[in-house]
């Protein structure tokens, strides 16, 4: 069996070299940016301008109006449930996992492009969910079906992007949905317990099918089941998350404005060293801190846009207005959250810790390794389980796109058995196939979202104003 994972592995990891060399990085992280930057220009810098709006008709509207958590439709979910189910594919292990190992690789100025990733994603993923909104419909089991493929389809014009975009999307699910948050949670697990080298693979088989179990559970109820998961497991383990970060930070208080000085100054610096190569530290710290933020908080992928259509609202701007509190949620505060645990504890981050042993070591330095251990483990357990039961959904409905409901079985039985490569595998070949999975989602949703702009800027002219009339003119 270990034979067949290492040739596995292997070709797997010969593929994605070649992949990742045609795609480069740079260029897409750039891309990404600048069509967020063209987003945010088009529509006034809407995450700003309409600050108290967008804050009023989500954060506030959690605690004041009902009908937000309430719904009755069978067949749909409420805005909180799509809101639950979209952060908790989002709200995963790049928050932990991810957000360290760009710390790790790019230094503390990392942090300060996830923020700048952030601000301008917001309007990214607004652009996404208002135009998945517009366009969605009812399948023939009376769901509400929306995303990229399809706004691709019927607002872009081009099947060919749409089944690139859903192809893409199955695919993408089995890289940052599955294999990745299987192989967190199997080392967070083994680290906890300290699990010799002698029987860590059979540790991590267990561990596996475990993870198939729980999801599968899950996922074969749908979005119905999947958004009342999700409405519990998400908030619970992100106030768990935040709460332990914040007292990690308020212990070492006095380290912030060091901290905050080395991202910022870590973000623009050149590395020279021994007259080494110009930009190389820069270009990591972009990089990395781009890459990681997307895997965190998804905006340019398009995702969680399928999640927030099958809501049972008609306002696509009101629905959109979810999205920007999301990418605040994911990266601005649970990320930020890690990164300056991390930060202001002085971990070493040029010893042999990374990825997940790096924050526990932060929050252990605290807390003590043993408390820390098990902590990271059972937060990046919560984490990884809800994105997988995210994009188990995101990457059915990529699947049914293409092959339609009949076969949608076939794709969850696919889905869990990646699960079981992810446990079999080590962590840095699992996260370069996510983010090339990821660079491959981007390249036909950017495409539609920039074809599509002036469609959003007007629903978002419409909604603000004349509210009472946007969503009979939203959907003309």
């Amino acid at each position: 069996m270990n034979g067949f994972f290492d040739k596995l592995i292997d070709g797997i990891s010969a593929v994605n070299t070649r992949l990742s060399d045609i795609l480069g990085s740079m260029v897409v992280c750039a891309i990404l940016v600048l069509v967020g930057i063209y987003l945010t220009a088009r529509t006034g810098f809407f995450q700003v301008s309409k600050l108290k709006l967008w804050w009023k008709n989500t954060t506030a509207s959690m605690f004041k109006d009902k009908s937000v958590r309430d719904n009755k439709d069978e067949k749909s979910i409420s805005q909180f449930q799509a809101l639950a189910t979209a952060l908790s594919a989002t709200i995963g292990t790049g928050n932990i996992v991810g957000v360290a190992t760009a710390v790790y690789a790019g230094g503390p100025g990392a942090i300060f492009w996830m923020w700048v990733a952030a601000f301008f994603g917001m309007m990214t993923k607004f652009a996404e969910i208002a135009l998945s909104m517009k366009y969605r419909y009812k399948n023939e089991k009376g769901e509400w079906i929306g995303g990229p493929m399809i706004y691709l389809e019927k607002g872009a014009k081009s099947k060919f992007l749409a089944v690139l975009y859903a192809a893409f999307c199955a695919l993408a699910s089995f890289g940052i949905g599955s294999s990745s948050q299987a192989n967190s949670v199997a080392t967070a697990i083994c680290s906890a317990i300290n699990v010799s080298s002698d029987s860590l693979g059979t540790v991590k088989l267990i561990i596996g099918f475990i993870l198939i179990a729980v999801v599968g559970l899950v996922i074969i109820g749908g979005i119905k089941r999947i958004g009342k998961v999700s409405e519990i497991v998400v908030p619970f383990m992100a106030a768990l998350y935040i709460l332990g970060g914040i007292i990690v930070i308020i212990v070492n208080i006095k380290s912030i404005p060091g901290v905050f000085a080395s991202i910022f100054a870590g973000a623009f610096r050149l590395k020279a060293a021994g007259a080494g190569i110009l930009g190389f530290t820069i270009k990591e710290a972009i990089q990395l801190g781009v890459g990681r933020g997307i895997f965190s908080n998804e905006a340019g992928l398009g995702s969680s846009s399928i999640a927030h259509a099958a809501t049972n609202t008609e306002q696509p701007v009101k629905q959109a207005m979810w999205g920007v509190f999301e990418v605040f949620a994911d990266t601005i505060v649970v990320c930020s959250i890690t990164g300056l645990s991390i930060l202001t504890t002085a971990v070493n981050v040029t010893t042999d810790a990374k990825g997940v042993d790096l924050t526990s070591a932060a929050f252990g330095s605290v807390f003590g390794n043993g408390l820390a251990s098990i902590f990271i483990a059972v937060s990046v357990t919560l984490f990884a389980l809800s994105t997988m039961i995210g994009w188990a959904y995101y990457g059915e409905r990529g699947f049914e796109y293409l092959f339609g409901t009949k076969l949608t079985i076939l794709y969850k039985i696919l889905f869990l058995g990646a699960v079981l490569i992810g446990t079999s595998t080590e962590l840095d070949i699992v996260w370069k196939v996510a983010d090339t999975f990821n660079s491959m989602l981007m390249i036909p949703n950017l495409i539609g979202l920039v074809i599509l702009a002036g469609e959003v800027v007007k629903m978002v002219n419409d909604y603000t104003n004349d509210p009472a009339n946007a969503i009979k003119k939203a959907h003309k």
